[in-house]
């Protein structure tokens, strides 16, 4: 459950805008989830290999070229199904713990 969540968390990073690695981890770690290199590089490789994802090569100023991130066509469907179904989730167990949105 946890790799699904954060597959869509990933997803939804990139949503906005073309995001390198360091970036992600930053908002991961920023929105308190734990994340490490090691569990996000592989993510991002099955993530690109599933067609959700592209990259491109961009020169940085303070060190070695960056590999920016970017969502797909196929992607940004795959998002907004993943956004339905999170919803669809939340309310379930919103119901079932007897919480209410926030």
């Amino acid at each position: 459950m946890r790799k699904g969540v954060l597959e869509y968390c990933i997803l939804s990073i990139l949503r906005g805008e073309d995001k390198y690695a360091s970036e992600i981890l930053g908002k991961l770690k920023d929105a308190k989830m734990l994340v490490v290199e090691g569990t996000i590089y592989p993510l991002l490789t099955r993530l690109k290999n599933a067609g959700l994802l592209n990259y491109r090569w961009e020169e940085s100023t303070s060190g070695p070229p960056r590999k920016y991130y970017a969502l797909t066509e196929t992607g940004k469907v795959f998002l907004k199904e993943l956004n339905i179904t999170w919803d669809e989730l939340r309310g379930a167990v919103n119901l079932v713990t007897n919480t209410k949105n926030n």
